[in-house]
């Protein structure tokens, strides 16, 4: 009951995110907002998203914006980091705003909100996916699908090539609220045709807003309360909806292992490298005492890429130990990595 709830918005660059969440902003009526932006396409997306806004709803620092590629790709190394660090603020958000890049999966987002670090302090309230009406009138899933392209040319991490037909269909798929924005632009006839299009891929029950501009009432798009992230099955994408293998797994589990004080901050680097590549570990991190030294070394792990500093000494009375946090996906051979990492 006491997890910060966070709404996803998708939709492919040019149907409307950006001006849906701006005026979300400018109506929040005094709540206060975080906002996620990874649509990196989208220039001056912050400077755009705060005009107008009321410091307190939406100020600088609850604006930050992943720009290293698609959100769906970089989960661990930068998604699950960000939420952490925003979790851990002495002043939390009321909600949290995710606004993702238009080439994000966003079952694999949803999923992310399993992961240890971020699982008991925020949900999925809502997934929101806005489409341009004007462009799927016109057999089209984007305004400038040129510039949807361009946009996949360029994001260097982006690690699936899926075809914008079937990222539409996720989109609608893993939504629960479809906002049909620009209607001011096509006849109500078309309007018909583009409902039952959509129809095709959207779940049972959920329900379409028709916009301009992006303007829909907040109360229309938060607080929903969906707990996407317990419902993931009930989300399935194009692939798993064609019968094919899904690589993904739903569920993700850590544990803590205490470790003596090290010799050598370099060797037991290349130690948690090895561990980590030989058992799969998705993240490793925490804090290493190093024989000899008064400061406290913390230590990060994204995969076999292993980075360190030291942060503050070592407090009196503290006990000078190691301790890490280990996260894999459910199923990891506890014991195994616990005997690696201390052998």
């Amino acid at each position: 009951m006491n997890k910060i709830p966070a709404t996803v918005v998708t939709g492919f660059l040019g149907a409307g995110k950006t001006t849906l969440i701006r005026h979300l902003l400018q109506n929040a009526n005094g709540k206060r907002i975080a906002l996620i932006i990874n649509e990196f396409g989208d220039l001056g997306v912050d400077g755009e998203v705060l005009k107008g806004c009321g410091e307190e709803t939406c100020r600088e620092e609850d604006v930050v914006e992943l720009a290293n590629g698609c959100i769906c790709c970089t989960v661990a190394d930068d998604f699950v980091p960000t939420m952490t660090a925003l979790l851990d603020r002495d002043v939390k958000p009321d909600h949290i705003v995710i606004e993702t890049s238009g080439l994000a999966l966003p079952q694999p987002l949803v999923k992310a909100f399993n992961w240890p670090d971020v699982r008991n302090r925020v949900t999925v309230d809502g997934v929101v996916t806005v489409v341009d009406g004007r462009a799927v009138a016109d057999g089209r899933f984007a305004h400038d699908e040129a510039a949807v392209d361009a946009q996949r040319a360029a994001d260097e991490m982006l690690d699936h090539e899926t075809p914008l037909s079937e990222l539409f269909e996720d989109q609608l798929g893993c939504a629960d609220i479809v906002v049909l924005n620009k209607t001011d632009l096509i006849g109500e006839d078309e309007i018909e045709g583009v409902l039952h299009e959509l129809s095709h891929d959207m779940r049972a029950g959920v329900q379409v807003i028709r916009a301009s501009e992006g303007r829909v009432s907040p109360s229309a798009l938060i607080g929903l309360g969906m707990g996407a992230e317990d419902d993931v099955v009930n989300r399935p994408t194009h692939h798993e909806r064609e019968g094919a293998e899904d690589h993904d797994h739903d569920d993700f589990d850590s544990f803590d292992v205490t470790l003596a004080e090290i010799p050598d901050p370099t060797a037991f680097a290349a130690h948690l490298s090895e561990v980590i590549r030989r058992h799969n570990i998705l993240r490793l991190k925490g804090f290493v005492a190093v024989a000899g030294k008064p400061m406290r070394l913390v230590v990060q792990a994204v995969g076999p890429r292993v980075d360190s500093y030291f942060d503050r000494p070592w407090q009196d009375g503290e006990a000078r130990a190691t301790r890490l946090v280990v996260i894999g996906e459910t199923g990891f051979d506890r014991a195994a990595i616990e005997a690696d990492l201390k052998g």
